[in-house]
C-alpha cells in the first residue's frame, strides 16, 4: 500500500543518514542508536505486512477450502519464522 511505501521510502532515508554518519565518523552510540530506530521502523512494517497477508492471502485459502493451498500458506508462514531465528 502507498501508507508502506512511504514508510519504507522514510526508512532508505535513514539508512542514507546512517551511512552519512559512519562516513563522518560520528560517535559510535548514536549511530547505534539510529540502527535500532531503523530496526524498529523495519519490524512495524514486516508485522503490517504480514497482517496484511493473514487477513488477504491466508484468509482466502482457509475459506476456499483448498487444503493444498492451505498447507502451503501455513508452510511459508513457518519457513519464514524459522529463518529469523
Amino acid at each position: 500500500s502507498d501508507c508502506q511505501i512511504n514508510r519504507l521510502n522514510r526508512i532508505a532515508g535513514q539508512v542514507r543518514g546512517v551511512a552519512q554518519m559512519v562516513e563522518d565518523d560520528r560517535y559510535c552510540i548514536d549511530i547505534l542508536h539510529q540502527l535500532q530506530a531503523v530496526k524498529s521502523a523495519l519490524a512495524k512494517v514486516e508485522t503490517q505486512i504480514l497482517k496484511d497477508h493473514a487477513a488477504c492471502c491466508v484468509a482466502e485459502a482457509i475459506a476456499s477450502g483448498d487444503e493444498a493451498d492451505q498447507r502451503e500458506k501455513f508452510e511459508e508462514l513457518i519457513d519464514l519464522f524459522a529463518k529469523r531465528r
